[in-house]
């Protein structure tokens, strides 16, 4: 492979200079960024590459803060429940949150801003019946209600507040910390609770640490480092600040040419315990949004004011597997347009300034969904993001509106990885591996690493790898050319959130695996690199605009009653007629796991007519169920090999990491469908079951009309079920006589086609040697033996 350079990008730090200088030259590198703990000298910065600097707008910044602190970020959180065993319950409701993390707002007057609410009735305790108590009677009135941390976790700055209404003066976190108590002692006290009902807190907290600057604190053991605290820019005096202080420090740093925002102004939602560990994150969690200021101008914009329960929601927090209220999405909107017009002042000013301005998609990037509506207007030059996979590859490099993007690869170079005794190769190679594959389809512009240099730099091996890593980038960027690749099929994802989590579904904590979820986000890893166009369409652009003219096939994917699989949007009889008549007028529908599944009507899976199955509740026992029988040389099932994966070591491989992550055993020899779905059944005799196991259908297939529907139980991401959700696919859409084009039959090797650049590139996706028949665009045949993940590139 031929030397190439640039389209990479280098962690570096100060005292590193020489070694920056031969990782630039040995990796390709163009560009040169600071990482959070970093700093690049005006050494490092006068070397020949693009100088990128983190910028964070609404945290870092001690001295504005800890004089606005009644300017803080804002959360509402929910207390533990608490059951009442006589008519006098406390609830402690900061118990179980990291009060270094979180404290109470008392400057707002609880009784407005709060709800206590008996969470076994569902019904709102009346404020009058609630008293807020255990504080200080000292404590002054009219200070913020709230503590900031000097980072050795000292209260600071705070004082109290009077509770109106309460009759009782309640301090801050400050001053119950003078007054010798701990910011828990804060009780909520209800004297006519009903024995034996749980009660709840849901109540309006400051966050005075900023939870990712947190997470690297502890993770990288950072000592008395200051505690960064999180400002809200929505308040007058923070909104200034931040684009003063832009200005300034746009003039302070001249040698910066990209300003990478991490990321503008609110974290997702992230919550610690009180032992410094996660308590609740959400990706894509707007939980942080929230303040009392943001919920007068909802309400002034709206004509409806937002209860705490709209965003509490009895402990989910709104979680993206939540089927969104009307509420729900009236906020997610308002704060995206607040958002992007803040944003834009400052990529203005960053413009201004002759420098480009660059996007994390993570940390503080609520609001700036790059897949909504209002992200265009931002005017960023580029987005840049981590790289868990495929999916997450495409979640970047799919983004509209941009002139590039760029994929931070892994593993970071944190101790956690780059420690005295480990390797941490084996993760690069898989990282690398799985997002080659969505590469293929659609490459990022540029890729790159984060963390301390200084630490991977001692891994020699590691260092030697990554130089191939960025010179395979560069040359299959250079032959894909940007052109669109080959598509057999368009597929349709439906949801209830649609193009504005492109890529996101099944996703808890950016594509991290969870034990519901890995059976689902199977499906995305496969598609992120598979020879098809995707599509996330929502219920609601089908109830509003029909189903687009150029889907093939719509797979509707998930547990029964999330946002995935739709819930309550099934009840829609418009909605069901839409679908059977487009499925039976020739187009595919794929159901995994509980689609379209809510219990109405004598049915559970609503399109059970068009899939051909449905799930046993127990209500049909007594009817007999006689169709059990499987079609073992069915088009769907034509690449399970009887447990014969093809290449022993990459089988091997695979069931390690089966091992390694808890998944469950396969259903029978070939098939995994996960931790799949039980007491599935055939409703009807023509019903196609391709496998049945323990008295159960985990694969079935059934002609509708001129269409089909296919039902797989669950798809975790392998090489198999990639091929096994493709011929399913192809199979609902009656396409098997396109199957064959531009295709490799080995389940380790794929085939990807360039029509406009003249180009096809034949890849092994496993660490072993493969051989393979490659069929062209024709469907005509040869066979080719392939190296170790190796690439080759032909002419058409």
């Amino acid at each position: 492979m031929a030397k190439t350079k640039g389209r990479v990008t280098l962690p570096s730090e100060s005292g590193f200079l020489e070694q920056t200088q031969e990782l630039l030259d040995k990796w390709g590198a163009d560009a040169l960024r600071d990482s959070d703990g970093t700093k690049l000298s005006d050494e490092i910065k006068a070397l020949d590459a693009k100088i990128y600097t983190t910028y964070f707008v609404a945290r870092g910044h001690n001295e504005f803060a800890k004089e606005h602190m009644d300017e803080c970020q804002q959360l509402y959180l929910m207390s533990k429940r608490v059951t009442a065993k006589s008519p006098h319950l406390e609830l402690d409701f900061m118990d179980g949150y990291f009060d270094q993390q979180v404290v109470p707002d008392l400057n707002h007057d609880p009784k407005k801003w709060w709800e206590v609410i008996d969470r076994t009735t569902g019904e709102v305790v009346p404020p009058e019946a609630w008293e807020l108590a255990g504080a200080s009677d000292e404590a002054d009135a009219g200070e913020m209600g709230a503590a900031a941390s000097d980072g050795t976790g000292a209260a600071v700055d705070g004082a109290g507040a009077a509770v109106g209404g309460a009759g009782v003066a309640a301090g801050s976190a400050g001053a119950v910390a003078e007054a010798g108590q701990k910011p828990g002692a804060l009780l909520v006290v209800l004297k006519h609770a009903v024995p034996w009902h749980e009660y709840t807190v849901s109540f309006l907290a400051y966050a005075i640490w900023d939870p990712t600057q947190m997470y690297n604190h502890i993770t990288n053991d950072w000592g008395d480092k200051p505690h960064e605290i999180p400002f809200d820019v929505r308040q007058v005096n923070s909104g200034q600040f931040a684009k003063d202080y832009l200005v300034q420090w746009l003039k302070d740093n001249p040698s910066t040419d990209v300003v990478r925002f991490t990321t503008f102004f609110y974290h997702f939602t992230l919550v610690f315990n009180d032992k410094a560990k996660e308590k609740f994150v959400d990706w894509f969690g707007y939980g942080a949004t929230v303040s009392a200021k943001a919920l007068k101008e909802f309400e002034q914009e709206y004509g409806y004011a937002l209860r705490p329960e709209d965003i509490v929601d009895n402990g989910y927090y709104n979680s993206t597997f939540r089927v969104p209220t009307k509420a729900y999405r009236d906020y997610m909107d308002f704060i995206q347009r607040f958002v992007a017009k803040k944003a834009k002042e400052l990529v203005d000013l960053t413009h201004e300034a002759g420098k480009e301005a660059m996007m994390f998609l993570g940390d503080n990037w609520i609001g700036t969904e790059p897949y909504g509506k209002y992200f265009p207007s931002i005017g960023l030059d580029a987005v840049v993001g981590s790289v868990g996979g495929g999916a997450t590859l495409r979640l970047i490099s799919d983004i509209p509106g941009v002139k590039y993007t760029e994929g931070r690869f892994l593993p970071y170079f944190f101790p956690d990885t780059f420690y005295e005794g480990n390797d941490p190769c084996p993760e690069a190679v898989e990282n690398w591996l799985c997002a080659r594959r969505a590469l293929m389809r659609k490459p990022v512009d540029r890729i790159g690493y984060g963390g301390y240099l200084s630490l991977a730099y001692k891994f020699p091996k590691f260092v030697d790898y990554i130089e191939h890593v960025t010179d395979e980038f560069r040359e299959l960027y250079d032959n894909i050319g940007g052109s669109k690749p080959y598509c057999g099929l368009t597929v349709g994802i439906l949801n209830c959130w649609g193009r504005l989590r492109s890529w996101q579904p099944y996703m808890v904590a950016h594509a991290l695996w969870y034990k519901q979820t890995y059976s689902y986000f199977g499906i995305l890893e496969a598609l992120s690199g598979a020879a098809v166009d995707v599509r996330f369409i929502s219920f609601e652009d089908i109830e509003e605009h029909g189903i687009p003219e150029d889907i093939d096939v719509i797979i509707n994917a998930g547990d029964a009653y999330t946002a995935f699989s739709g819930g309550e949007e099934w009840l829609d009889i418009d909605l069901q007629a839409t679908i059977r008549k487009w499925v039976a007028e020739g187009h595919g529908f794929v159901g995994i796991g509980e689609p379209t599944a809510i219990h109405s009507g004598g049915r559970y899976f609503q399109l059970a007519d068009v899939l051909g199955v449905d799930k046993e509740l127990g209500f049909t026992l007594s009817t007999d169920k006689y169709f059990k029988t499987e079609q073992k040389d069915h088009f769907v099932r034509a690449d399970i090999r009887n447990g014969e994966t093809g290449a022993g070591v990459a089988k091997a491989e695979t069931d390690a990491a089966d091992a390694e992550t808890g998944a469950a055993p396969k259903t029978q020899a070939g098939f995994d469908f996960g931790e799949g779905m039980k007491n599935i059944y055939a409703l009807y005799e023509d019903t196609e079951i391709i496998e049945y196991s323990n008295h159960e259908v985990h694969a079935a297939a059934h002609d509708y009309g001129e269409g089909r529907g296919v039902y797989l139980a669950g798809l975790p991401y392998s090489y198999e079920n990639t091929r096994l959700l493709m011929r399913s696919l192809y199979y609902a859409a009656h396409a098997e006589d396109r199957f064959n084009r531009w295709y490799a039959d080995n389940l380790y090797c794929e085939v990807n086609a360039y029509p406009e650049t003249g180009k096809y590139a034949v890849c092994n996706n496993s660490g072993v040697e493969q051989t393979t028949n490659v069929y062209d665009g024709e469907g005509n045949c040869r066979e080719m033996t392939l190296e170790a993940s190796e690439i080759r590139w032909f002419e058409i």
